[in-house]
């Protein structure tokens, strides 16, 4: 009993350690040999912007003034009903990134560009996984964070932002790549359609 109890303590541990990982940022970007691995795969990508304006909702009319429209007509109910879920979907991610975000300013430092990866290894491995990334105000420079695993199997999930001084100062991601790298060499990449 004491044993099961002590394993479900270091699982969970060591699964709030992945999750508080914070990415660093690299100086340089240096390019990396590329020997792609089936043991490492890219499983899923969000991507979400997060803007200064909240959503808006089209009415029937097709207009948009930034304010939420509903329809009423009963010919238009499933329509409705079907933009009410994606609409409470896109409210909830708002909500979800702005959550404690009391303050204008601390509002201001939450906006921008959020990228969760989620991605799978088979075998116990190593792992950096680093977002390169182009931005509109910077054209060609490319810019990366990265986040370092040791010893790390199965399905994980790794999250980046682009946001606050960063997004305004030097715009949207424009372009990007997530890489998984092991010994230095890039086994798993996933790419915008965007990126060359």
């Amino acid at each position: 009993m004491k044993l099961s109890a002590a394993l479900l303590l270091s699982i969970a541990l060591t699964a709030s350690a992945r999750e508080t990982a914070e990415p660093r940022i690299l100086a340089k970007v240096a390019p990396l040999p590329t020997v792609l691995d089936p043991n490492f795969q890219f499983r899923k990508t969000k991507l979400y912007f997060l803007s200064e304006k909240g959503p808006t909702v089209k009415g029937r009319t097709g207009k948009s003034d930034g304010q939420d429209q509903t329809q009423t007509s009963g010919a238009s109910a499933k329509s409705k009903s079907t933009s009410v879920v994606q609409d409470a979907s896109i409210n909830f991610e708002r909500q979800y990134r702005l959550f404690g975000a009391v303050t204008k300013l601390d509002q201001r430092q939450r906006y921008g560009d959020y990228f969760d990866f989620f991605w799978r290894t088979k075998r116990p491995a190593n792992v950096t996984a680093r977002l390169e990334y182009r931005q509109e105000k910077l054209h060609a420079h490319v810019q990366a964070q990265e986040i370092s695993y040791a010893n790390i199997s199965g399905t994980n999930k790794t999250e980046f932002k682009v946001i606050g001084d960063d997004y305004f100062d030097n715009g949207r991601v424009l372009a990007w790549r997530c890489l998984l790298i092991e010994n230095g060499k890039i086994v798993a990449e996933n790419r915008s359609f965007l990126w060359r």
